[in-house]
C-alpha cells in the first residue's frame, strides 16, 4: 500500500471545511516552494513566499482539478493569504453544490 496524500486522494467537496481547504492550500504552497506545510503561516501574504506566476497558475489549475472551480491565478491577489482564500473557496464550493441541486 502506498502512502496517502491529498494529491492522490479523491477529494469529496461535500465534506470540505474551511480548515480542510486551508490544509489543502498550505500543502500546495509548500510543494510549490519546496518546504514543509507546517512552515506556511495561513495569515502571511502569498507574496511573502515568493510564489511566481507559474507556481500561482499551478495552484489555480490544481484547484480546478480537485474542486471543479474555475480559478484565476489572480484570485490570489484578491484573497492574499491562505486564510482569506480558503474562506472564499469554501463559499464557492457550497454555492456550486447548491447550483447542482437546483438543476
Amino acid at each position: 500500500m502506498g502512502e496517502t496524500t491529498l494529491e492522490n486522494q479523491q477529494i469529496s467537496t461535500k465534506s470540505m471545511t474551511v480548515e480542510d481547504m486551508q490544509d489543502w492550500l498550505t500543502c500546495q504552497i509548500a510543494e510549490q516552494i519546496g518546504t514543509e506545510p507546517d512552515e506556511i503561516d495561513t495569515r502571511a501574504p502569498f507574496d511573502s513566499y515568493g510564489l511566481d506566476s507559474v507556481q500561482t497558475m499551478n495552484i489555480a489549475n490544481l484547484g480546478k482539478q480537485h474542486f471543479g472551480l474555475q480559478l484565476s491565478p489572480l484570485i490570489m491577489w484578491n484573497y492574499p493569504n491562505v486564510e482569506s482564500l480558503s474562506q472564499y473557496l469554501s463559499e464557492e464550493l457550497k454555492a456550486s453544490e447548491l447550483e447542482m441541486f437546483e438543476i
